[in-house]
């Protein structure tokens, strides 16, 4: 009996350590959602511009989480105006005092492997966002690293089908010089900017693959300036002289510069008989009053607030190392690493 009383013992305490070595293994360490031991959180969001017009959006979305969380998320905003060596020193200094979260607008997206790596040495979560990397893989080699934007193919997309159902059923009022051919204006954001890019590309290729006939009268890079393009665009009205039927800007700001220009000539101001569409991205405030009030065909809308809540959400699953997506209706795209938030078409009662 003395025998039988020992071995259970010897069994029990076997147990009650393989039960604590269990619990302590690495498996169970790297499935913890416990919070970092301190609170708030610390998000540190790097732009290259927190002027750009849906940035400043962005970050008012977030400011408002963070007085809807307080105590319990803290962001702070670093502008690096356009300079990647402003950029890396304050994403340095970031992770020697701390932090737990890195939101990442790049100024060269050339750079995103030396970014990532370095980010990578402090285990510390980032998500790029704004501008898309040409190359994924740098945010593949990071487990705590994915991109959140939109897709700027579906961009482009929208603002051709707008032209299109335009041209359809306003044929009359748009083909000024009766030739059956749309004489556009191409106001591009930037020249090495995947965004850019795409939605050039895919805004043209919708309205050529409906059956328009198309001529680029102009096109330059503007650099997503609402005053390049106020610029721009009063200039190349005198030029063209009523040839211009149709403006396409890669994103909002400048496409309230090119509506500016035009009401400078009596365009675009609520006579019917002047109107040259004009269609951007981002669905900025400014762009859907200009839109509601029909001075604006259209914009394919990014919704900052849902942008925001979305990044948002993401940080803190990966801070808490759980299921990136988890508490979102979104998915990856066929990378692994990249949720795209859908655009909307947003128009208004331009020619009726």
């Amino acid at each position: 009996m003395k025998i039988l009383r020992n071995f259970i013992f010897i069994s029990l305490i076997i147990i009650i350590i393989s039960s604590v070595l269990g619990h302590s293994s690495p498996m169970a360490a790297n499935t913890s959602t416990q919070p970092p031991s301190k609170l708030p959180i610390k998000v540190a969001l790097f732009s290259r511009d927190l002027n750009d017009d849906y940035l400043v959006f962005l970050r008012e979305n977030f400011e408002d989480i963070q007085r809807k969380n307080e105590g319990k998320v803290e962001f702070s905003f670093y502008n690096s105006n356009f300079n990647q060596s402003t950029q890396n020193s304050d994403i340095t200094d970031k992770l020697d005092e701390g932090v737990d979260l890195i939101l990442l607008d790049m100024v060269d997206v050339y750079q995103v492997s030396e970014l990532i790596n370095k980010i990578s040495q402090f285990s510390v979560p980032v998500i790029l966002f704004n501008r898309e990397p040409f190359s994924l893989d740098a945010i593949k080699s990071y487990k705590k690293s994915l991109f959140i934007g939109t897709d700027s193919k579906q961009a482009g997309i929208i603002q051709g089908k707008m032209i299109v159902d335009a041209w359809n059923n306003h044929k009359d009022s748009i083909d000024k010089n009766k030739d059956n051919v749309l004489q556009y204006i191409l106001l591009n954001g930037e020249v090495n900017d995947k965004a850019a890019i795409d939605r050039t590309k895919y805004s043209i290729s919708t309205i050529q693959q409906a059956g328009i006939k198309t001529d680029e009268l102009s096109s330059g890079n503007l650099h997503w300036s609402t005053e390049l393009a106020r610029d721009t665009v009063s200039s190349l009205f005198l030029k063209y002289d009523g040839r211009i039927e149709a403006i396409i800007s890669n994103d909002d700001s400048m496409a309230v510069g090119a509506i500016e220009a035009l009401q400078k000539y009596g365009y675009n101001s609520g006579n019917k008989s002047k109107l040259i569409p004009v269609v951007g991205v981002d669905g900025t405030p400014e762009a859907i009053d200009l839109i509601s009030k029909g001075f604006m065909l259209g914009s394919a809308l990014a919704d900052p607030a849902d942008m925001a809540n979305v990044i948002y959400t993401i940080g803190l699953n990966l801070v808490y190392d759980r299921n990136p997506l988890e508490r979102t209706p979104y998915n990856f795209n066929e990378t692994g690493v990249v949720v795209y938030l859908p655009f909307k078409e947003y128009t208004g009662p331009m020619f009726n």
